[in-house]
């Protein structure tokens, strides 16, 4: 007998699970798909940072995450594998992440976004209410949030090939140990064989470009109340000072959703959760089973 859709997805990880593709309005977004199927869990449907692709994430987050739930890895349009000309604007990223989680015949996900992807999860639920559970956002911000970022960032941030130490840079705390966590974050993202392609300096632009639409504030008498639209429980989470998306962006958003909490984790910056991956797991577990 031959196995189950769901005993092939048990038995994926990270590394192994295979790129899939599914066609929405003429074009081909990739993604990847697997994890604990077995549970009362929905599906965690991750939305990825600027320029990054299905193997910038970390296996161990990943694979973590799987372990009590499905995962689904993603590519926007035009973004590394996926086909299409890349979006320009925030909201038409959200609005093709609700078709490809509707084409993938879901009915209900829970929404993890990171960075420019935490912009999208926003939007996604903003505009899709019904189609997100829970949502987490981490090293985010706000529409018309704090826009100032170190200026080592518009060095490093564009380079066409970013190298470990621009990693470190962007994403890590300053300490020694936080350097090293960096490190590891590194070999471990390099690990599988089939990597990704990058993507291409048209999507470098049209994400640039997507950022500068999203720093206005919406009303200028009351910039965050969009935010109050958002219901779901909400996991916010950023490290004490993120170089990228000032880390005030996520005291804001904490305010202004009724119902989210928020985590700052010491030591660290734009990417809490790879520096601080077995408790972000621990914190992430609790926040979606509750």
């Amino acid at each position: 007998m031959s196995p189950s859709t769901d005993d092939i997805l048990m038995t994926d990880t990270h590394l192994t699970a295979p790129t899939r593709f599914v066609e929405v309005e003429g074009d081909r977004f990739a993604y990847r798909r697997w994890g604990n199927s077995t549970t009362d869990q929905p599906p965690l449907f991750l939305l990825q940072h600027f320029r990054g692709g299905m193997d910038h994430w970390d296996p161990l987050m990943t694979d973590g995450l799987a372990a009590g739930r499905e995962v689904i890895l993603y590519n926007g349009r035009g973004v590394a594998s996926s086909s299409g000309k890349p979006r320009t604007r925030i909201e038409h990223m959200a609005d093709d992440a609700a078709a490809v989680i509707r084409a993938l015949g879901l009915r209900k996900v829970d929404v993890l976004g990171f960075s420019l992807g935490g912009y999208q999860a926003q939007d996604l639920t903003r505009r899709h209410p019904e189609l997100v559970r829970k949502l987490m956002l981490l090293g985010t911000g706000p529409r018309g949030g704090n826009p100032d970022a170190d200026p080592g960032v518009l060095d490093r941030a564009p380079r066409p090939v970013p190298t470990v130490e621009d990693f470190l840079f962007l994403f890590f705390g300053r300490s020694k140990a936080a350097q090293q966590a960096g490190r590891d974050f590194w070999q471990r993202r390099h690990q599988r064989v089939d990597q990704d392609p990058p993507s291409s300096p048209e999507v470098m632009q049209a994400q640039i470009e997507s950022n500068m639409y999203y720093l206005p504030k919406l009303d200028p008498k009351d910039p965050f109340a969009h935010l109050r639209e958002i219901q779901q429980p909400t996991f916010i989470l950023n490290g004490v000072d993120d170089v990228m998306i000032p880390t005030i962006n996520s005291w804001s958003m904490a305010q202004n959703i009724p119902n989210a909490q928020l985590f700052v984790y010491p030591d660290a910056g734009h990417a809490a959760q790879f520096q601080y991956p077995e408790r972000f797991l621990k914190h992430a577990a609790q926040f979606l089973s509750e």
